[in-house]
């Protein structure tokens, strides 16, 4: 009985402050996320139930609604989705995050629509930049939104860097097109791995140069973090070291090394401390759902499935988060740091300064819009150029379609239908309680 009246005390909290929820933009300000005058500090989660051996999006599925309370019991305020099908209706996902006060960050690419790290000139075509676009048309009317990614982990070892060449004209591209067709500017950055040859040189290269040519964020991939570790153990000390001049926020876009018997999360005190947020805007933990890697802290059965069974990493991950509550200061952040200087070329660094044109045709796409977006249907960008040959780009540019869902890009009023939805996701979270207490 005492489970019940708490569980009921839980839901009328939460349906009081649904009535809060719409989420006010992020937006960067020197080398942090700000929203509002009130640095923003990102705390979250990867989140890609199925993994990739069953790519789905989980923001156009139940699956969102179903996992919100359990990122509510956690205290998250960002997620990270690396796939999702730009064809399909996502609010009743997104507007349920934005009333949880949680924001998204989106990989615009899929396995289909990518820039393939072998064949890099290649893959940057008109179908390529039409999925793109359409995409941040999709998502661009969110306030929810924080940013996007325009790739992940493309340059992964010393003989792959000749490709940031196209990851840097596809942030050019992305900027432009915001900056065109959107009503807010929504940031553009690159999720990259750790690579000990390289790792500087990404970040240098996509902080260099002319303004529309430079990222706006940069998301480090880091696993080295293992146990019970500490700063200097780790490295993390060094890290801080080689971004305290980089002029844009940098966060961890996944960490949490699972090499041992049990993950302590004890990272999570240093990353939140003071000793990095000067140079660091928090992290992504790698990851929500358990997957064939291991990394995950919930155990979902099936991708339809309602119930969502937490793993004692889950209970070791909020015991973290509580121990360290989100910096309530603005932690020392620079506003005016000077872009990075562009690295030489040299034979480990075989990217170039001279950035590629978008291809002709593509730019109808910039100019009158992205279209119809085509979810998964239709030809890929990628293909083998001695293999294949080159797909034929079908799409129709202009503005995107005109859909059922509501804008929340300027509402302030509490979409009522939303509440509805958000409130019945919690009832997960009220058995779940209830079950505790009894």
């Amino acid at each position: 009985m005492h489970g019940l009246k708490f569980a009921a005390t839980v839901l009328a909290f939460l349906a009081g402050n649904v009535a809060a929820g719409i989420t006010e933009p992020v937006t960067v300000k020197g080398n942090a996320f700000f929203v509002g005058d009130k640095r923003f500090y990102i705390r979250g989660v990867d989140y890609q139930p199925g993994g990739s051996s069953e790519l789905t999006d989980p923001l156009a599925t139940d699956s969102c609604l179903r996992d919100i309370p359990y990122f509510q019991q956690l205290g998250l305020n960002t997620i990270r989705v690396y796939t999702i099908d730009n064809s399909k209706n996502h609010d009743e996902c997104m507007n349920a995050l934005s009333d949880a006060g949680i924001y998204l960050i989106l990989d615009v690419n899929t396995p289909k629509f990518s820039i393939k790290r072998e064949y890099p000139k290649e893959s940057y075509n008109s179908i390529y930049i039409q999925h793109v676009f359409a995409t941040i048309d999709v998502f661009g009317k969110y306030t929810n939104t924080l940013g996007f990614f325009a790739a992940n982990e493309v340059v992964d070892s010393p003989t792959t860097t000749e490709a940031a060449t196209y990851v840097k004209a596809i942030i050019r591209d992305m900027k432009a097109y915001i900056k065109k067709h959107q009503k807010r500017h929504i940031p553009v950055g690159y999720s990259a791995a750790d690579v000990a040859s390289n790792r500087m040189q990404i970040a240098q290269y996509l902080n260099c140069g002319d303004e529309e040519l430079r990222s706006e964020f940069h998301g480090v991939n880091d696993y080295s973090w293992c146990g019970e570790s500490n700063m200097q153990t780790a490295g993390w000390d060094l890290k801080v070291k080689n971004y305290t001049d980089y002029s844009i926020p940098v966060f961890l876009s996944e960490y949490g090394c699972n090499t041992g018997p049990e993950r302590p999360f004890n990272e999570v005190e240093a990353l939140y401390g003071d000793k990095m947020t000067p140079v660091f805007s928090g992290g992504l933990v790698y990851e929500y759902s358990m997957e064939p890697n291991k990394y995950g802290i919930v155990q979902i059965d099936s991708l339809d499935a309602n119930d969502v069974k937490t793993l004692p990493d889950f209970d070791r991950l909020k015991a973290a988060f509580k121990k360290t509550p989100i910096p309530n200061d603005e932690g020392g952040y620079k506003e005016n740091g000077q872009p990075s200087k562009c690295p030489p070329r040299t034979n480990a660094w075989e990217a170039l300064d001279d950035i590629p044109p978008m291809p002709d045709n593509a730019s109808k796409y910039l100019e009158l819009g992205a279209g119809k977006p085509r979810g998964t249907d239709g030809p890929s960008n990628q293909y083998i150029p001695s293999q294949e040959k080159a797909p034929t780009d079908t799409g129709v540019a202009g503005p995107v379609p005109t859909d059922s869902g509501e804008d929340n890009i300027s509402s302030t009023k509490t979409r009522v239908s939303d509440r509805k939805i958000f409130i019945a996701s919690v009832v997960v979270m009220m058995s779940f309680l209830a079950g505790m207490m009894m």
